[in-house]
């Protein structure tokens, strides 16, 4: 008799056949990623891994592609909520946008009596948050919502309210007249960043000769209860009852399935607990090493920029103007992780770093030189923001793979001088060479291979 699947297999069949009915029935799209010899549409896979994860997406594209429509449909589907209560939670982005509608405003009434109550905005309650056209919002006021975003805590006068989870899209169309710049501490709050591109003249007349496909998840009845509990208590197991009732209603009526919390929860536990694989760990510390290491100031900063001819000039060191944040690597390491989960994987491994890293980057790449750069590159199919990052992640991995397997041993030597072995750390061109020795406490360039005060 065949094996049972197990409960991991269940649940990735179920998320498998989410993206197929959304692609199928809700986001027409064409496939612009391959992951492992199997094509995807980035906007509905990073979307779906944003969902899974608990992650926060910036959708980027023209007005009208589907930016805030493929964000709506996901979170209808694995969160169980109904399309309209979404659509009512979701912060427009424009200059007079005021805290009481992104957060919450006092209760009036109570208030009149002396009782200081926050009426929370269903956007601070709701596990699923859509801010659309974030880019309008004015820099001074992108900063109400930089703590939400961040952690899930939401504070009004001197209450606060914690989504125990939650999951966050924004969208933006490109520069114009009216958008503002993302300041840099929001900007690196984002996981990823993804491109939501133009499906092709074909699908686009099919789009506009059929019916809307958004009726498919509203349900009037539930959206007003929902509603009312989020009034009365808040995000609550009636709540959460509410929106089980139309993930049920949902399946029974449109034989898609839909995921309860718990389902999400078994699945980030089963994700967090991949490991990565020998290459994939040294490739991503490469890639760290190249972002972080400065031979002059000890380490990449904004305010400093490296000298013409620097011996470095070839690496990402050079080429980039700021360090990455800690952010970056737990971005990669969480949506590699559900990625490979979502393969069906037992491990991370490189290609799931190549397909992440590009979209965890993009958007906190400051560039040496701004200009596209098409010229010197030649076509691109992503946006401009994407593609150098892509093109990073390529050179990196050319440079790791010419010379993997002394790297590897240069990180192994390494963790057996912190453990007390006695030996020398192995010297080299990549700056991973130069990181090894600084967390062994060693200045480079010296042969005191003491491992007193090591870091590693």
């Amino acid at each position: 008799m065949p094996a049972e699947p197990s409960n991991s297999d269940v649940l990735r069949n179920r998320v498998q056949d989410i993206m197929t009915f959304i692609q199928g029935r809700l986001y027409y799209n064409r496939p612009d990623l391959e992951v492992k010899g199997a094509q995807y549409n980035a906007a509905l896979l990073f979307g779906m891994l944003t969902g899974l994860s608990g992650g926060k997406e910036l959708i980027v594209g023209e007005p009208g592609l589907g930016k805030t429509t493929s964000a709506e449909y996901i979170s209808a589907l694995l969160y169980r909520i109904p399309l309209g209560a979404i659509w009512g939670a979701e912060v427009s982005g424009h200059p007079e946008q005021t805290e009481e509608k992104i957060v919450g405003r006092p209760d009036l009434g109570r208030l009149n009596q002396g009782e200081e109550v926050v009426v929370w905005a269903d956007f601070a309650l709701l596990p699923t948050k859509i801010v659309d056209e974030i880019n309008r919002l004015p820099e001074t006021k992108q900063s109400m919502i930089l703590d939400g975003v961040d952690r899930g805590n939401w504070r009004y006068l001197n209450q606060m309210t914690i989504n125990s989870e939650y999951c966050l899209f924004a969208t933006a169309n490109y520069q114009d007249r009216g958008t503002n710049t993302i300041v840099a501490p929001l900007l690196d709050r984002f996981d990823v960043m993804v491109e939501s591109k133009h499906p092709g003249p074909n699908i686009s007349w099919m789009i506009g000769a059929e019916d809307s496909p958004q009726g498919l998840l509203r349900d009037p009845e539930r959206e007003v209860k929902l509603r009312d509990c989020l009034r009365d208590g808040g995000w609550s197991e009636e709540a959460a009852s509410v929106c089980d009732a139309f993930g049920e209603a949902v399946e029974d009526r449109l034989k898609v399935p839909t995921l309860r919390a718990d389902d999400r929860t078994a699945i980030r536990s089963a994700a967090g607990e991949l490991p990565f694989d020998e290459d994939a760990s040294a490739l991503m510390r490469c890639f760290l090493a190249e972002l972080s290491f400065c031979c002059k100031y000890g380490q990449k900063r904004s305010n400093e920029q490296c000298d013409e001819g620097c011996h470095y000039t070839g690496y990402l060191c050079y080429q980039v103007q700021n360090c990455p944040s800690n952010r970056l690597p737990m971005s990669v390491r969480r949506y590699a992780q559900m990625l490979a989960w979502l393969l069906g994987d037992s491990c991370v491994g490189v290609e799931h770093l190549q397909a992440v890293l590009p979209y965890t980057c993009a958007h906190r790449l400051h560039w040496r030189d701004d200009e596209d750069d098409t010229a010197r590159t030649g076509r691109r199919t992503d946006v401009a923001a994407i593609h150098r990052a892509r093109e990073a992640v390529r050179a990196v991995t050319r440079r790791y793979r010419e010379q993997s397997e002394r790297i590897k041993e240069a990180l192994a030597i390494g963790y057996r001088i912190y453990e007390g072995e006695k030996a020398d750390p192995l010297e080299g061109e990549h700056p991973i060479y130069l990181q090894v020795m600084l967390d062994l406490g060693i200045e480079p360039g010296r042969r005191d291979f003491s491992n007193e005060n090591a870091g590693l």
